[in-house]
Formats: structure tokens, sequence, C-alpha cells
């Protein structure tokens, strides 16, 4: 194959691919390839090195660098001269992602994205950085001298660099295998991320950290449980003051709902603007989970809020939800949604835009950049209403009419790319809070999203062998699964299964994780590798074990096989996450803070778990009574099931064997609650039923 010295009018190979990031790139005069044999190949045939540039739809700092370098003809010229050139969407491959962000922060001790990475022919990195700009500033090597000095070293030094990639793949394979000394993990082990968390919060803004500001949710969740374990009112408070500041802060799109990815300040004023589906999913179930932990109605009301811009905007014709929104509009990032006083002026008038604007800080001079300001509520409403000598309801309807005013005129703004792939781990996660908030008290639309969801999943992203695909788009299916494309559609579907007591959810959970297990699960070190068995081959095989951005699919997978494990009466699986904690005890008992989802699954595993069965017809006044009563309250460790007669009920016992032995008789309900191992009498009435939960 000979090079091709590509203008920006010509497209390159990647105008074939579906995924929106590496279309992107497609009229680039980069000779890009995607992740595939085909350039390796090529790569060893005309001796050179790859250069591996991974990134994602909505990521700002990508484009950036895209408009800097990859969309220049003297970068391409250097990189189609003396490299193949490989780009990857880490949302849609993110076991490559994730091996080489490993190198990346092995080499810089930090990592990001843009992920720029560069290797043998055989995927070895011997050179690992994030953004480079096109020539060198603030002590940012220039990407244009450093494709000049590693062609230099890969044709006059090469040795040097096969000694660093085999090192480095020598690292990255101890890594994966790593396990420490078994260590005894208890109730000290929760106590003590419960101490650290409050160490590192911040009393004023809420949160667990300096600028920059992310939500970790499943920090939260931990602290809800610890609340409940503890009776302490701290962890409850820490809870609710971050959420609290959230909610009011710039953070979250007070025009038009959901929240942005971070806060680049500590008052959660300024946001990274771009939106990801998995924010919004992890944050609905931590506001759904604290309206119920700590009794506030104003974190069902954020819960559902999110969950209308999911729905508004986030969801596809064939019931599916999208990745991602972007922080840019017209080549800036946040344009789409800040505002100054004269545009709120000349749209509401002039009595209501000051009202609005002195309401969410847009002022003059802007609170942010260009005079412009990020809205963002700085009283409550109830204060604020003193303050301007207004009856509260009276204060509310007109903000709700400007918003509604300016939304509807902020449709007609440019707007950020829609990152429009389905990818079967976020959706699991969508499909588990919406179940979840539609438990709480939420919207019937809310659960019939969630069920379009699964079904979509099931049906279109699972093949007749019972394997996942990660991703669709426009009817093409990406890569096969990975490990947190199982775990988080299992817990979603676990949700599912106890919101509206299909059992077809249920036995897909049970399917999906026996597929998990047989493809995934490492007999040797324990726990789940992040490939499966018919995954490509790369240069490691690594497990995720760390909670970042979402939990990880190791984290979810052992709580999942604890509530299945206690739903169907399988011991085995409770015995796989036994494995599993004794393997990762050394890192969970040094670092409990960094595996905060997993010390969830811990809180599960120390008790007092409940597993309830209700029998009984779910349309008997009674049945829904009392599924109500588990649904809205918070019973973290809790399973529960609905057997009903006849042979749906004999359904049921084929899943879960042990609920034979629970009558439906007619016209009769009848719940049995067993906590921690031990069963009490079967209750008929909702009120005995109310006692028992306590």
């Amino acid at each position: 194959m000979s090079d091709r010295n590509e203008t920006q009018k010509a497209p390159n190979r990647l105008i074939q691919e579906k995924s929106p990031y590496l279309i992107q790139h497609a009229y680039n005069p980069v000779d890009w390839y995607p992740w595939e044999d085909e350039a390796f190949d090529y790569a060893r045939k005309t001796d050179r090195p790859v250069f591996l540039s991974i990134g994602y739809a909505t990521c700002h700092w990508c484009h950036v660098m895209a408009h800097e370098s990859f969309e220049d003809k003297d970068v391409a010229d250097l990189l189609n001269g003396s490299f193949v050139s490989v780009k990857v969407d880490r949302e849609e491959r993110p076991d490559v992602d994730q091996i080489y962000m490993t190198v990346c922060q092995l080499l810089t001790k930090s990592g990001g994205w843009p992920l720029s990475v560069f290797m043998t022919p055989d995927g070895k990195p011997f050179f690992a950085g994030t953004y480079f700009p096109k020539k060198g500033r603030s002590g940012i090597p220039g990407f244009m001298d450093l494709l000049v000095q590693l062609s230099h070293l890969w044709n006059n030094d090469r040795n040097r660099l096969f000694n660093i990639g085999e090192e480095l793949t020598r690292i990255l394979a101890e890594h994966a295998k790593r396990r420490g000394s078994t260590q005894e993990l208890g109730e000290e082990t929760l106590r003590t991320a419960f101490v650290a968390l409050s160490r590192s919060f911040d009393p004023q803004w809420g949160g667990f950290s300096k600028a920059p500001k992310f939500p970790s949710p499943h920090q939260l969740s931990f602290l809800l449980r610890w609340h409940r374990r503890d009776g302490d009112d701290t962890a409850g408070n820490m809870v609710g003051k971050t959420l609290d500041a959230m909610r009011n802060g710039g953070i979250f799109d007070q025009i038009g709902l959901g929240f942005h990815r971070y806060s680049v300040d500590d008052m959660w004023l300024v946001p990274h603007f771009e939106k990801m589906l998995y924010d919004q999913a992890m944050l609905t179930l931590s506001y759904t989970e604290a309206s119920l932990a700590l009794g506030e109605p104003r974190y069902a009301a954020a819960a559902r809020d999110i969950c209308t811009y999911v729905l508004r905007d986030m969801t596809s014709p064939e019931g599916g939800f999208y990745s991602a929104e972007d922080a840019d509009s017209e080549g800036v990032e946040g344009k789409f949604y800040v505002w100054t006083p004269e545009e709120i002026r000349e749209r509401l008038g002039a009595e209501d835009g000051d009202l609005f604007c002195r309401f969410y800080d847009i002022r003059p001079g802007g609170n942010f950049e260009h005079g412009t300001s990020i809205p963002r509520v700085t009283a409550s409403l109830e204060s604020f209403a003193r303050r301007e000598n207004m009856p509260p309801d009276e204060l509310r309807l007109a903000l709700d009419r400007g918003r509604e005013t300016l939304f509807q005129i902020r449709e007609q703004r440019i707007h950020p790319l829609k990152d429009d792939k389905i990818i079967t781990a976020w959706n699991g996660l969508m499909i588990a809070a919406l179940a979840r908030t539609h438990q709480a008290g939420g919207k019937t639309e809310h659960l019939e999203a969630a069920c379009r969801s699964a079904d979509f999943l099931l049906e279109h992203l699972r093949d007749h062998d019972g394997r996942l695909f990660r991703t669709w788009r426009r009817h093409v299916l990406g890569p096969p699964g990975f490990a947190e494309d199982y775990a988080f559609l299992i817990w979603g579907l676990i949700e599912l299964y106890e919101t509206c007591f299909e059992l077809r959810y249920l036995e897909a959970a049970c399917s999906l994780n026996e597929t998990f297990l047989d493809l995934y699960w490492d007999s040797e070190g324990k726990g789940f590798f992040f490939t499966g068995k018919e995954n490509e081959e790369l240069i490691s095989r690594s497990k995720e074990f760390y909670d970042g951005a979402v939990p990880s699919s190791n984290s979810v997978a052992a709580l999942n096989l604890l509530r299945l494990g206690r739903m169907t009466g399988d011991v085995r699986m409770e015995e796989r996450v036994q494995e599993m904690t004794d393997a990762f005890s050394a890192e969970l008992a040094a670092h409990p803070v960094a595996h905060t989802h997993f010390l969830c699954a811990l809180d599960f595993m120390l008790g007092p778990a409940m597993e309830i069965v209700v029998a009984g017809n779910r349309t008997h006044e009674d049945a829904e009574r009392m599924l109500r009563l588990v649904h809205t309250r918070f019973l973290p460790n809790k399973v529960l099931l609905l057997k009903e007669a006849g042979e749906v009920g004999e359904l049921l016992s084929r899943t879960a064997p042990f609920t034979t032995e629970f009558p439906v008789e007619p016209g009769q309900v009848k719940a049995y609650v067993c906590r921690q191992y031990a069963c009490r009498s079967p209750v008929s009435n909702p009120e005995e039923f109310e006692t028992a939960l306590v």
C-alpha cells in the first residue's frame, strides 16, 4: 500500500466507521486507520512505529488537538511519512483505552484524553502522553518536535525503544495479576473509608476534593449506607450538602436540566460542559437514594429532573439512550449554555428578566467568560421570596415560566454535538436509575423508558448465544461486550425486575450472569477480566477494580452476585464474591475510598440483609401496598421477589427454587421476610409487614 497525502476534502478510512468520534476525523489529512489488523500489518510491512490516538466525541481537548495538529498538513506529512496512525474511540473500545491509559499513568504519573501513544507494530508501547500542542509551550513539548525525535530514535536507536516496550508489557502483565496477602475486611474497613471521606470533605461547598470537582456518586451511595449502619448524621449531612450544592450550581443545567461532567472550581459553578449518560444515571441513583434515606423530597425532584432531560434529549427512537453531548458549540466551550442580563431582559421583559437574573446570578460583567453568566442558584426559593417580598408560589411560577421561555429560545441556538451511539453498559446504568426512580414514586414514563431500553438491548445487542455487543449505532453493531457491559446491564435488569416484576428481566439477568462468569471469570486470580474469551487479543488482559467516573465492573459484579445469589438461592454466587473479596482485600484495606462501590457490596455481605417474597396477585390492594412499602424505604441490602399464582409463579420457582414452598392462596397475600439467614413467620397485612421491615 502506498502512502496517501490526504487533503481535507478527501476522506480517509474513518469515513467507513460508525463512531461519531472517528467520523469527526474522517476528513483529516492524517492517513488514519481504525484499530484493526490492517494497520499493524502495514506497520510491519513498512517498518514503521504506530501512533495511537484515543479520545471521544465530546472531549474538549481532543477537539483542540485535532484542530491544531490533525487538521494541519505539516503535521499530517510527518505522521504519514514516518508512522502508521490509528484512531480509537475510548467509549467503543475501552479495552484498548484501559491498557494504554495504564501505560500513560506508569510513564507520566497522570492520564486523560486525548491519549497519545507510540508503539511497535506488535502493540508494545514505548512513549505515551496526553495533549500535545503543535508547537511547544508552557513546558509541554510540541507535537511536531516529538514526531521528529521519535522517528529519529526509531531509525537510529530502535533497541532502546524495544526494551522500553518489553518492560512496559511485562509490568502490565504483572499489574493484571496483582494480588496481595488476604486481609480481614469488616465494619472497620467501612469506618476507615468514612473517616477518610470526612477528612477530605469540603464543608462549604460539599464534595471530596479541591478543584476540579467530580460528582463521584458511588461515594455518596456508600455514605448513605454508612449513615444507615452507624446512625451518625455526619455521613448523611455530607451527602445532603454535596447534592444541594451540585443541584444549585452551574454544573447542573438550570435551564435544560441534566448534569455536566465536572466543575473546574470549588463551588460547582463553572463546569466542563459535556454531558455524559453515565453521570445522569449515577446521579439519578444518588438523588433517589438520598430522598429515601434522608427523607428530603427535593432530592426526588432532582432525580426526576435528570430523567426529564434524558427522556427528552438522550433517547433514541428505538428506545436506547445516547452516550453524550459535547461541551462545545460553534467551536466555543459552553457557548450554548450561557447568558447575559441583556438577553434575559429582552426575552422575559424588564421586570421578570431582572427577577430571573437575580435568582440565577446572571450579572453584569458575568460570572463566567466574556461577560456571560452560567445560571446557578445562590439562595433557596423561600429565602429569595422573603427578600423579594413575594409569595413563594408566585415566585416559583415566574421562574418556571422564565425557564421554559429561555429553554425554547436556547433550542434555536446551534446545539453541541450529540454522540448518538448506544453503549450497552451506560444503558444498563440508566435502566437501573429509571427503575429506582419509579420505585421511589416517579412517573410511569420512567418505567416505560427503562423497559424499552432493556428490550432494545436484549433484542439488538445480544447474539443468539447470549453474548453482548458493546455498541449499536444506526443498525450497526460494535465490538463484543466488555465486563462492564455485562455487569451494568445485569444491574439494570435486577432493578427492573424488582420494579415491575416481569420475570423475563430476572431470567435475562441470570442468563447474562452465567455467560459473564463463563467468559470473563479468572479462575486463578479471581474476579473478572475486563475482556472475555471472545474478545480480540491485546498485549495484556486487564482487570478493572478501581471505582472511577463509574463503578468498576468487578465492584458492580460483586453486588450483582450477592443479590442474584439471594434471589435464586444459589450459594455459589456468594462464594464467588468471597473469593473476589479475598483476592482484592489487600487493595481494599489499603485504599478503601478508591473502591466505595465495592464497599457497598461489603456492606451487603456484613448485613443484615433481607430476602422479601410477597406471595399473591400483584393487583391485590394489600400486595400493592406491601410492594410500595419496600419501594419507598431505603433498604439497600434487600432483595424482593413477587410470587404469583399459576404459570407465572411456577416459572419463578424454576429461577428461584426456594419460592416453591411459598403457596399463593386465592384472594390472599402473604409476605415472607428473612433477615440474615433467619426467616420470620409470614405476615398477611401491610401493617404487620411494615413492622417486619424495621
